[in-house]
């Protein structure tokens, strides 16, 4: 089995630094919007979210990531700022007051609610769009010397059932050049390297099939040199997968997501972004021992390898 290399590096945050690369780290998803695909409604009342915060931390998350707009395809009423402001930021201060270490991301593509749950206490923006659907995001977190989660999406959600297909063999260079270029954005507005992680973005604006080019040359991704977090999640492509092959009529895909991101630390993510905690880490913990495994067992052939023979001399 082949065991990509994961680099190790000291992720740079609003006030401390998070060890990336010697074991996957976990971050878990906290919806606190009425009409997200998987659990729309289900987190939206305070107490629900505080709730689920206890639940996700206690199972071991490492990061919460606090969203509060739905980025499911298709048409629907926008959030303005102040509507997202007012669902996360009562979750952001409550879940601080209860767990003030926690580590906290924001999921947001709004440059006013970044500054706002930056304010409260959260330590990374993940903004979905790579800072493309803001013109002020990159400078905002810039100023707020944050961490950044920068994810590549290929239009926008409502966009994504008329987009064209992508062409067949491009779609691992077009995501890999166009993070590229999003953290180029990133650090021309002034965003220190070491503050960044990208994201290939599974399914955004990626249909079906042209999802699993990036999970099966992930380790692809290493040479942009960041950090890397992948989300699967209860993503319709397994979803779709699953129904195809199995013949089985399926809407969340648990079994299916460990395989997607058991396939991604293998390849050397750093993150994944899970709804559920407790069985990613589990999957993440045995994923990471066989990536131990495998650097023991190279490392063991390297220092038992045969010296070469001595060269003649006339």
């Amino acid at each position: 089995m082949a065991i990509a290399p994961r680099p190790v590096f000291d992720w740079k945050l609003r006030t401390r630094s998070l060890k990336l690369g010697t074991r996957t780290r976990i971050v878990g998803v906290l919806n606190v919007t009425p009409d997200s695909f998987s659990d729309g409604g289900q987190f939206f009342a305070l107490d629900r979210a505080l709730e689920q915060a206890h639940r996700l931390l206690n199972e071991g998350a490492d990061i919460l990531d606090i969203g509060g707009e739905s980025t499911r395809p298709g048409e629907r009423p926008q959030v303005s700022a102040q509507q997202e402001i007012d669902r996360v930021l009562p979750v952001i201060e409550a879940v601080l007051r209860q767990w003030p270490d926690a580590m906290l991301s924001i999921d947001t593509y709004k440059a006013q609610t970044a500054q706002v749950a930056i304010g409260a206490g959260a330590e990374i923006v993940n903004d979905i769009s790579g800072f493309l659907w803001s013109e002020t995001m990159a400078a905002t977190c810039a100023s707020l010397r944050c961490g950044v989660l920068l994810m590549h999406t290929r239009g926008h959600p409502q966009e994504w059932s008329a987009q064209p297909p992508i062409p067949l063999g491009e779609a691992l260079l077009m995501v890999k050049r166009e993070l590229a270029e999003r953290a180029q954005a990133a650090l021309a507005a002034g965003i220190a390297r070491e503050r960044i992680v990208l994201d290939p973005g599974l399914g955004f604006g990626k249909a079906l099939d042209e999802n699993y080019p990036l999970l099966a040359n992930f380790e692809q991704f290493h040479a942009l040199g960041y950090p890397l977090l992948v989300g699967a999640s209860r993503k319709s492509f397994l979803m779709h997968t699953i129904t195809s092959r199995c013949g089985k009529d399926v809407f969340v895909t648990p079994s299916a997501t460990l395989a997607a991101h058991t396939a991604a630390i293998l390849a050397g993510v750093h993150l994944i972004r899970v709804h559920d905690v407790a069985a990613g880490r589990e999957a993440a913990a045995i994923a990471d021992a066989i990536r131990e495994a495998a650097t023991c067992a190279a490392a063991e052939k390297e220092g038992h390898s045969e010296p070469s023979a001595p060269s003649s001399r006339s």
